[in-house]
C-alpha cells in the first residue's frame, strides 16, 4: 500500500511542496547566520580599507552606466506616456511632481536595485561560489582566517555605502530625462517642469529613498555572498548558487519596498 501511495501525484506534489519549504527555511536560516557572523566581525574589523575601496568601485563605478540607463529610460518612458495627456487635461504643472515623486519614492531605488542585482549581485555570488567549490574557502579556514569576515565584510560595507549614491545619481538622471521627454512630447517648458518638481518633492521622500537604498545595498550584498558561500557540487553548484542569489535578492528588495511603503507612505 505504501508503494502505491508513493506513486500517486498527490504524494509527489506534497514531497515537492515540502522540499521547497525546506529549501526556503534552510536558505533563510543560512542568510541570518551569515548576517550575525558579519555583525560580530564588525567589532573586530580586520578588513583593509583598500579592499573596501575596491569593492566600492565595483558597486558604484562599474554599475553606474547600466543603472543610469535603466532608471533614465524608465523615467523617459513614463514621462512620454503621461505628459501629453496631463497637458491636454490642464495638468501640465503637475507632470514634474509626478515624475519626481515616482522616481524618488519607487522607481529610482527599485530599478537601481534590479540593475545592481543583475550585474553585481550575480558577480558576487558566482565569485564566492567558485572559491567554495574549488576549496579556496577551505584554504582560508586552514590559515585560521574567518571567511565570512574576510569575504563578506568589504562587500557588504561597499554595497551599503555605495547603493545610496547610485540611487541618488540615477534618480536625478531620471528626473532630468523625464523633463526632456515631457518637453519633446508635449512641449512642456523646463521651468514649469522643474517648478513642479521643487513644489512636489519633500525631504521626507528623499530621506526614505536614502534609507531604502541603504537597506537594499546591504540586503543584496548579504544575500549574494551567502548564496555563494552555500554552493556545492562543482560548476553546477556555482550556477545554482548564482541563480538563487539573483532570485532571492529580487524577492527580498520587493518585500522591503512593500514594507517601506506601508510604514512611511500608508
Amino acid at each position: 500500500m505504501k508503494v502505491y501511495y508513493k506513486a500517486t501525484y498527490t504524494y509527489k506534489l506534497l514531497r515537492l511542496l515540502w522540499s521547497e519549504v525546506h529549501e526556503f527555511v534552510s536558505t533563510l536560516g543560512e542568510i541570518m547566520a551569515y548576517c550575525w557572523e558579519f555583525l560580530k566581525g564588525l567589532l573586530k574589523f580586520n578588513t583593509s580599507f583598500k579592499e573596501i575601496i575596491e569593492q566600492c568601485s565595483r558597486f558604484g563605478v562599474s554599475s553606474l552606466p547600466i543603472t543610469l540607463s535603466i532608471v533614465g529610460m524608465t523615467s523617459i518612458i513614463i514621462s512620454m506616456q503621461v505628459a501629453g495627456e496631463m497637458v491636454k487635461q490642464g495638468g501640465g504643472n503637475f507632470v514634474g511632481m509626478l515624475i519626481a515623486i515616482l522616481t524618488v519614492r519607487e522607481e529610482g531605488a527599485i530599478m537601481a536595485g534590479f540593475a545592481i542585482i543583475s550585474m553585481i549581485g550575480s558577480s558576487l555570488a558566482s565569485e564566492i561560489a567558485t572559491m567554495k567549490v574549488t576549496e579556496q574557502i577551505d584554504a582560508i579556514k586552514v590559515l585560521k582566517v574567518n571567511p565570512v569576515q574576510y569575504l563578506f565584510t568589504p562587500r557588504i560595507i561597499a554595497g551599503t555605502l555605495m547603493m545610496p549614491l547610485v540611487v541618488i545619481v540615477s534618480s536625478l538622471f531620471g528626473i532630468v530625462g523625464g523633463a526632456v521627454a515631457a518637453n519633446i512630447t508635449s512641449e512642456l517648458s523646463y521651468k514649469a517642469y522643474f517648478d513642479s518638481v521643487w513644489f512636489g518633492l519633500s525631504m521626507h521622500d528623499m530621506n526614505v529613498c536614502i534609507l531604502k537604498a541603504i537597506s537594499f545595498g546591504f540586503t543584496i550584498a548579504l544575500i549574494s555572498c551567502s548564496c555563494g558561500m552555500a554552493a556545492k557540487d562543482g560548476a553546477k553548484g556555482v550556477g545554482i548558487a548564482t541563480t538563487k542569489a539573483v532570485v532571492w535578492s529580487f524577492v527580498a528588495i520587493v518585500i522591503l519596498d512593500l514594507l517601506f511603503a506601508a510604514v512611511y507612505f500608508y
